[in-house]
């Protein structure tokens, strides 16, 4: 908790400079913010956070590097006492529900007002038990279904190029791994989402909003199956590829 006359340290993490500028002109107006540092990536607000040991940190959920649930649990690690507040352009519930089990402290959209953002900050310093969440009503009534699985990012890659009929071998080739790799992605993959097979795996995916169901020309590479759902018909690949 902040005692009285202190100043409330930040690091902004984004990999928009122009947006951090903002931020940082906008947070320095205010008496109680301190602005220390700054990250364009998920590995340089690890590496700052563990350096700054800032009060709080301003995360950008899409940054480049490492999927943004895996830096929070790493920023905790390095700085335990340093508070996360997210910000985002989206408010999926799978994701604010992920980001709330690894230990933010505050989901704001991007969209939010200024003064939206500053009461946020001083809420959660002033208040240690206090989670500050700014998204839809929509995405706020989701919050208590169910949590699927979290796949990584890495993991969704493999499922989405899967969803295309691509051997492993082809899934290797396009995302530069080697074609073990890639079939100890689809074996963890199996194992979080409880599948037998390749299409149960996508099925099970798709039906769970964990993937994408469009190919990049934007045509879906699903047919429908049972009513309201969309099932993958993606071809088995050889036996020998498979996961």
């Amino acid at each position: 908790m902040r005692h009285d006359g202190e100043r409330t340290t930040i690091v902004l993490a984004d990999d928009h400079a122009l947006f951090r500028e903002g931020l940082r002109e906008l947070l320095e107006a205010k008496d109680d913010l301190l602005v220390i540092g700054e990250a364009g990536d998920g590995e340089g607000a690890v590496l700052t956070v563990a350096d700054k040991r800032p009060d709080l940190v301003l995360l950008d959920v899409e940054m480049p590097g490492a999927d943004v649930i895996v830096t929070v649990k790493r920023i905790k690690a390095a700085s335990p006492r340093t508070q996360i507040i997210v910000l985002s352009m989206h408010d999926g519930p799978q994701l604010v529900q992920g980001l709330l089990t690894a230990g933010i402290r505050g989901y704001l959209l991007k969209t939010a007002r200024r003064e939206e953002l500053i009461s946020a900050i001083r809420s959660v310093r002033i208040d240690d038990g206090r989670v500050v969440l700014a998204v839809s009503r929509e995405s706020l009534a989701r919050l208590d279904e169910p949590t699927p699985p979290l796949l990584s990012g890495r993991e969704r890659e493999v499922l989405e190029l899967t969803a295309q009929a691509l051997s492993n071998n082809q899934i290797a080739g396009r995302l530069s791994l080697t074609e073990a790799t890639v079939k100890r992605h689809l074996h963890n993959v199996f194992v979080k989402l409880g599948a037998v097979s390749r299409i149960d795996a996508v099925n099970k995916a798709i039906e769970q909003d964990l993937i994408s169901t469009e190919h990049q020309t934007g045509q879906p590479r699903v047919s429908s199956g049972r009513p309201g759902k969309t099932r993958a018909t993606a071809a088995r690949g050889r036996r020998s590829s498979q996961g």
